[in-house]
């Protein structure tokens, strides 16, 4: 894509941001919805503000991020290890698919109570069921990867009588790095919501307990700098994961 063109779009994309932001405000000023459930931008952004210079808010974004960042990577590795095994495998995958149909299906909240009967209402809890629900993006996409390898590559590889852990290292694996890296992304989508679910479920220090408790007290305000707040670690642990996609699939643009 062109410069200009990239600019154009970018700078598109922000005049629809702030016309939605404007309408927002307008909306707020004059209370088509009451203030009590719709705070205009300025008071959501205030409280943002404010939280972060009285110092609470950084330690529960903090807080957050950590046990989504641990759900995410216990899951990548389960899932790439897992996935490597299974896709690469015909028999694993005959054997192991309907077993992995029938629990890919389960939702993360109903594995929760489940969880907390195991690990009690703990951080460990959290990030077990964080990492449960991350899972499966992951480990299907690693065994679609594995199991889409063009077959003229493996008769390839059998003609050179390479061992079984090269085909995989040096084939297999470079063909299937883009559906990993999409299900890593998606994966980490679903680490951050799991981990702001868990915060409520467990009461545990975090943005999903400052939303639950600003709910509760009607402070619509700290709702939405909250939510605000964790949109934006979406987008930006999004925008990272894509920058290291570009950087690992170079080879595909040559």
């Amino acid at each position: 894509m062109r410069p200009a063109v990239r600019l154009a779009w970018f700078a598109g994309s922000l005049a629809v941001a702030f016309g939605f932001i404007a309408l927002w405000q307008v909306i707020a000023n004059l209370q088509l919805i009451s203030p009590v459930f719709l705070p205009g931008p300025d008071r959501a952004w205030a409280a943002l503000v404010g939280g972060f210079r009285d110092g609470d808010l950084l330690g529960q974004t903090l807080s957050t991020i950590e046990r989504m960042v641990y759900g995410w990577l216990l899951a990548s590795l389960l899932g790439i290890v897992l996935g490597v095994l299974i896709g690469s495998s015909q028999t694993a995958r005959a054997y192991l698919g309907p077993g992995l149909e029938f629990v890919r299906p389960l939702p993360a909240s109903a594995v929760a109570p489940v969880a907390i009967s195991f690990l009690g209402l703990s951080n460990t809890m959290v990030i077990a069921v964080i990492a449960f629900g991350s899972l499966w993006p992951m480990l299907l996409a690693t065994i679609h990867g594995f199991a889409a390898v063009e077959p003229r590559l493996i008769e390839v590889t059998r003609a050179l009588r390479m061992s079984r852990t090269a085909v995989i290292w040096k084939v297999a694996l470079p063909s299937a790095l883009p559906d990993i890296l999409a299900g890593m992304r998606f994966g980490l989508t679903v680490s951050l919501i799991l981990a702001v679910v868990g915060e409520m479920l467990a009461s545990q220090q975090g943005l999903g307990q400052m939303v639950l408790f600003a709910a509760r007290a009607f402070n619509s305000a700290d709702i939405f700098a909250g939510v605000m707040l964790l949109g934006a670690i979406g987008f930006v642990s999004n925008a990272l994961l894509g920058v290291i996609e570009q950087r690992m699939l170079r080879w595909r643009r040559r």
